[in-house]
């Protein structure tokens, strides 16, 4: 059975995708460990998947700017997601802005699965326009939640990751030596 498959009639629990999104040092981390702790005291089986290429905290955990922490399954690609939740009941993704499209057809199959999918992500780049799959997953999801940041220049809600650093690819990892959380007026300046 490939992902893009119906999922069998025998599958009798509802899955569900969930999107926790928002600009850098919004609290997107933090959210998704608060849930995936929430659900383990629960007693469900969870499994926590990042992108390979995200190092900057640490090679096999998620890790808040709090320094919440949990274990993780780093990733290279999302399809490789499906061969390691078999015996899962929740599924968490990190840095979901960072895997290609086929992460929304993966996080869809598991959820005709009868798992719950758990992704935190960055909606927009340093520029201000949509980032990678997350147009696709937000529009796919059942539960959408945005968060909000405090804006470094005036004190406003802030929804943009402002990048302070020079360089100019859309994917620059780094946190406040390389950005800022800015509020839509501070980030047009």
């Amino acid at each position: 059975m490939t992902i893009f498959e119906e999922p069998s009639a025998s599958v009798n629990k509802i899955g569900s995708i969930e999107v926790v999104c928002g600009s850098m040092f919004s609290g997107k981390t933090e959210e998704l460990i608060r849930r995936l702790k929430r659900a383990k005291i629960a007693n469900l089986k969870v499994a926590i998947f990042k992108p390979s290429l995200d190092i900057r905290y640490h090679e096999n955990m998620i890790v808040s700017h709090n320094e919440n922490i949990l274990d993780a399954k780093p990733v290279a690609d999302p399809i490789e997601i499906l061969n390691h939740v078999d015996e899962v009941d929740v599924v968490g993704i990190d840095e979901a802005q960072f895997f290609d499209e086929n992460i929304t057809s993966v996080c869809e199959r598991l959820a005709g699965m009868g798992k719950r999918v758990i992704l935190a992500g960055l909606d927009m780049d340093y520029l201000g326009k949509p980032f990678g799959p997350m147009p696709n997953l937000l529009a796919t999801a059942n539960y959408v939640t945005k968060l909000h940041a405090v804006c470094v220049k005036c004190g406003g809600i802030a929804s943009y990751s402002f990048r302070i650093s020079d360089e100019s690819d859309q994917v620059v990892l780094g946190e406040k030596q390389h950005y800022e959380a800015r509020c839509r007026s501070c980030h047009k300046l």
